[in-house]
């Protein structure tokens, strides 16, 4: 549509006086005066006039604008784009949390080293069509980070490439490529989107030039990827016939630009993607425009102890989301404004400052690192995430700012493939788990400029619960479940865990302040079977109720509605009885009205030998049988990926085993059947 205001004038034609009906005309005399005098209608004429030509004369008559096909803002031809800024090398990313896109910007930024260039590209963002063009490129190549989410599934932003390469069956033919892939040994599809894209591509005919890497976040996915690397890159020059440009220096990808005088209206204060989105609340709400949520409820869950379980409800009026049970909120949680102050002070900085970070390579759709216009402060509180240990290629980057030459040996050691490295890194930074500010205070000679620091941290990302509640219930309302996470390092620092913390500090009420918290909802595939009728079995110790307290909800309104509802088992676990029995009331309740038709709960602590879920799932193996093999009862997951959800897919295989008078293998391929049937589903973390 055009943006021009359009003026409309309505002309209409005199009528007859309603109610008036045609009479016989008589005769007048001469002398009657007539209806209207000559001065009458000169008058009636000019008013007349006056009035169209004020109309007329508010907006200059406009041609009507030719509707031409206007050219694209952002360029969608990732081949055309490589080939104006003379580029030969693309990495694409499907990234979730940020790592795979980090991974892409190094590795394209890498490129210049080694007399290439490169670019990093988000797929959602290019036809990825365009794929078989590659080879029109000389010594062209598409290095593919690809992380895996949920269940096997791909990311979010890598979806309509998963579909495309599941679709296409076109040639990819004299198109080089390698995939790095990004997972957890702890879920049962380990890497399953890097090893699909890697395996698809070369069906496609596209050439494998490096063999695939395999990045584990439950060991040292930082290891895995700098090792991975240091192999790449020599590999490539090998392939590509090239030297590396001996260049070693910082590369900056951003330049600073402060504002001395600048309109604070423009300077974004915490929004993710459209400038004053706080204040101005407009749907749809997603990822880029989180609504701003009222914390009604927020409680301690737990008696006593010393870990600290909280229970908060959000409330979604008016914002026109809707959600299932099963689903997920996204939370965006701010870092701690203390360790922004003390970064603050130790870089000696005004951390008030206004500044912008644009990006040097003009042409790039990422203008910048995050929201610019800001502050430091903001960037540092909002934008930035400041406390997890910086990855490798910070500490290289910001080792030319330490005046001591042993301090940036160290840590280009720490960022080099080299064992003494590797080992120094593990200890220095993840062991004693130092965030930046820990580092900085530990390596006194490093200084390094802050608008630098701004562009090599990482985003602050997303954090995710399971939902729970019902919407059947709570229409209006999200409930979120979350443990505390803190505790004292090995040098003697309380690390608080970024989300949580913010959340506990969450003040509920309706004084004239409320406490907020920018959310979307993540949909889920950890869904109720679609008919009632069918049973379920629920298995969630610790936060891992949470969805289940959704489902237990869901089924009690299902049975109000008088819908016939299968059996409902619930197995809980936790540590004792009289301390952390999450939601005992409400799940006693349930049982009482016969919604729960099995409460079983193992409390591990409470006696001498320890008793977890997978223990009361094998002394209720007869029924459980029943309940899978004869009822066709559905099996629900949720919580530690690492050691429950394998300990209780084990027990599974046991009393399939046992029962089912088969063998290891054969139980393991009744489970995998389930998991396609969508009866055996895992919300799990690690």
């Amino acid at each position: 549509m055009s943006d021009i205001p359009q003026s409309v004038v309505y002309y209409s034609r005199p009528m007859k006086p309603r109610g008036q009906t045609k009479q016989k005309q008589t005769p007048t005399s001469e002398e009657d005066d007539p209806l209207f005098s000559n001065l009458d209608l000169f008058l009636f004429t000019l008013i007349i006039g006056l009035i169209v030509y004020w109309f007329m004369s508010r907006k200059k008559a406009e041609p009507i604008p030719e509707f031409k096909k206007m050219p694209m803002t952002r360029e969608t031809s990732f081949i055309e784009k490589m080939k104006k800024t003379g580029r030969n090398i693309v990495v694409f990313y499907g990234s979730q949390t940020g790592t795979a896109e980090e991974f892409a910007n190094r590795l394209s930024k890498d490129a210049q080293r080694y007399g290439m260039k490169g670019m990093a590209a988000d797929p959602e963002e290019y036809d990825m069509c365009e794929l078989s063009r590659l080879s029109e490129i000389d010594n062209s190549l598409a290095i593919f980070c690809m992380a895996t989410y949920g269940e096997g599934d791909p990311t979010d932003n890598a979806q309509d490439f998963y579909d495309w390469l599941q679709e296409h069956d076109g040639e990819l033919d004299g198109v080089n490529y390698t995939v790095f892939a990004l997972g957890n040994k702890t879920y049962e599809h380990y890497n399953a989107m890097g090893v699909y894209v890697d395996k698809r591509l070369e069906e496609l005919g596209a050439k494998r030039v490096f063999d695939l890497g395999m990045g584990d976040d439950d060991g040292n996915l930082e290891e895995d990827f700098v090792t991975w690397r240091e192999q790449f890159w020599p590999a490539m020059c090998e392939h590509f016939g090239v030297e590396a440009s001996g260049e070693d220096s910082s590369i900056r990808q951003y330049e600073l630009k402060e504002h001395n005088d600048i309109n604070m209206n423009k300077v974004y204060t915490g929004e993710l993607g459209r400038l004053k989105s706080f204040d101005i609340q407009k749907p749809p709400f997603d990822s880029k425009n989180p609504f701003l949520a009222p914390v009604t409820v927020n409680r301690k869950l737990n008696k006593a102890g010393d870990r600290y379980l909280m229970h908060l409800e959000l409330d979604i009026t008016g914002s026109k989301m809707r959600y299932d049970s099963g689903d997920h909120v996204a939370v965006y949680p701010t870092n701690d404004t203390t360790i922004v102050t003390k970064l603050g002070q130790v870089l000696g900085v005004d951390l008030d400052t206004v500044i912008s970070l644009n990006n040097l390579d003009e042409e790039s759709n990422k203008k910048h690192p995050f929201p610019c216009p800001t502050t430091y402060r903001t960037a540092l509180t909002h934008y930035l995430d400041i406390m997890h240990p910086p990855r490798t290629n910070v500490l290289y980057e910001l080792a030319q700012y330490a005046t001591d030459i042993k301090d940036q040996e160290n840590m280009r050691k720490m960022a080099s493939s080299s064992p003494e490295g590797k080992a120094l890194y593990q200890s220095f930074v993840l062991e004693d788990h130092r965030n930046i500010l820990a580092i900085l205070e530990d390596i006194p000679s490093l200084r390094p400029p802050i608008d630098h620091l701004c562009e090599l941290l990482p985003r602050l990302q997303a954090r995710y619960y399971s939902i729970a509640s019902s919407s059947k219930v709570h229409p209006n309302s999200i409930h979120v479940c979350a443990v505390l996470v803190e505790y004292t390092t090995r040098t003697g620092r309380l690390t608080k865990g970024v989300a949580t913390n913010w959340l506990k500090n969450k003040v509920a009420g309706d004084n004239g302040h409320k406490s907020i918290v920018p959310m979307y909802i993540r949909k889920s595939q950890f869904r109720l079977p679609f008919k009632a009728s069918n049973p379920v079995i629920m298995i969630g110790p610790g936060t891992g109720i949470a969805p289940f307290i959704g489902f237990v909800q869901e089924r009690g309104w299902l049975k109000e509605q008088g819908k016939e509802v299968g059996e409902t088992v619930l197995y809980f676990g936790c540590r004792h009885k009289n301390e952390d029995y999450l939601y005992q009331e409400e799940l006693e309740e349930a049982e009482k009205k016969g919604v729960i038709t099995q409460l079983n709960v193992a409390f591990s602590r409470d006696q001498e030998q320890k008793v977890y879920v997978q223990h009361l799932l094998r002394a209720n193996k007869e029924d459980l049988w029943r309940q899978i093999h004869k009822d066709n009862a559905h099996i629900y997951i949720c919580g530690d990926a690492r050691n429950m959800a394998r300990d209780v897919q084990t027990a599974f295989y046991e009393i399939i085993e046992e029962l089912g008078g088969v063998t290891r293998a054969q139980a393991t391929d009744y489970i995998k059947k389930l998991m396609t049937k969508g009866r055996y589903s895992q919300d799990v973390w690690s």
